[in-house]
């Protein structure tokens, strides 16, 4: 069995439905079939642990886990059960979106509350603050842009041109040094946390999972292409600001030169991104595909909903 070197063990169960999933890839039992009404809260960690797991098996897998897993067809009928519950939840909570037009341009509006997440870390944000944020944000950051990676065979001309541009700007535009997930291990580095893909996964909070799976969701499958665009959007979009609000957070607190480069670098990069994004990458894929404008609608509007959660629950162990 080949196994990367940065291949993470496997989590600690949160339930039945995450326990479900590590045992069949312990090989302790085969994968229960589980109804669409399968049990408990679709955004809580149970739930968002066992899609997160099977979702990880497109990723980099974990340490004894057979390859062949990837592409079990009881595993994958679980996982379709697990997707389904959650994505129904998304589409009966996230706030039906106005005008494609209106939500792009309601991204670019700063809020103004000084206790919004990133402003608070700017504002008040301790080092230790800081820390809990990363550790949270390495489940994303680790693997930066490799869900967005399965749209590009579903684009073509201008959507998928500027699509690859991002991408390969995200990747290090060819140099291994300026991977953005390479970057933001040496900002956990600058912050005295461990490094390895996946060694915070036991502490992630269901907000952060389910977060990253929305991202998985929408790459994985096809018919979601313009929810993955949408997604994408909402990402570039905010993230010039944000990341100034967080790159004055951790030169406020003394975090360290690769902390503070990190959100230097995408002030600058997500600034030009966005341009591509909103012009060639929805522009060019309404071109092609006008039916699929809703579907970009929801898909920012759904980052926004999991995004605000996140926020929420960031703030409330902060006391804030």
């Amino acid at each position: 069995m080949h196994e990367a070197p940065t291949t993470p063990p496997l989590p600690r169960p949160r339930g039945v439905l995450s326990a479900a999933v590590t045992d069949a890839l312990l090989c302790r039992s085969a994968p229960p079939g589980i109804t669409t009404a399968c049990p408990g809260d679709p955004y809580g960690e149970d739930l968002q642990l066992a899609l997160y797991t099977a979702y990880e098996l497109h990723y980099r897998g974990f340490r004894g886990v057979d390859p062949g897993w990837e592409w079990d067809t009881g595993l994958l009928s679980l996982r379709a059960s697990l997707e389904d519950r959650f994505l129904t939840a998304l589409r009966r909570d996230v706030p039906a979106p106005g005008p494609l037009a209106d939500v792009l341009a309601e991204l670019l509006v700063q809020p103004v509350d000084p206790d919004g997440m990133s402003q608070f870390l700017a504002r008040r944000g301790t080092l230790e603050n800081l820390r809990e944020y990363a550790r949270q944000r390495s489940l994303y950051h680790l693997k930066e842009a490799d869900p967005h990676a399965w749209v590009l065979p579903r684009l073509s001309g201008r959507a998928k041109a500027g699509m690859a541009a991002v991408e390969f700007d995200e990747f290090g535009g060819g140099r291994a040094d300026r991977v953005h997930a390479r970057l933001f291990a040496d900002l956990m580095s600058d912050l005295g946390l461990n490094t390895g893909y996946g060694y915070y996964l036991d502490h992630g909070y269901a907000e952060m999972l389910a977060l990253v799976n929305a991202m998985s969701l929408f790459g994985l499958h096809r018919s979601l292409r313009g929810a993955l665009v949408g997604h994408f959007a909402a990402v570039e979009i905010t993230s010039s600001p944000a990341s100034r609000h967080l790159a004055r957070a951790m030169a406020r607190t003394g975090a360290g030169p690769a902390a503070q480069h990190f959100y230097d670098e995408h002030v600058e990069a997500d600034a030009v991104h966005e341009q591509v994004v909103r012009n060639d990458v929805i522009g060019g894929l309404l071109d092609d595909e006008p039916e699929l404008e809703p579907d970009i609608a929801f898909g920012i509007a759904a980052t926004s909903f999991l995004e605000d959660r996140l926020g929420r629950r960031f703030l409330a162990g902060w006391g804030v």
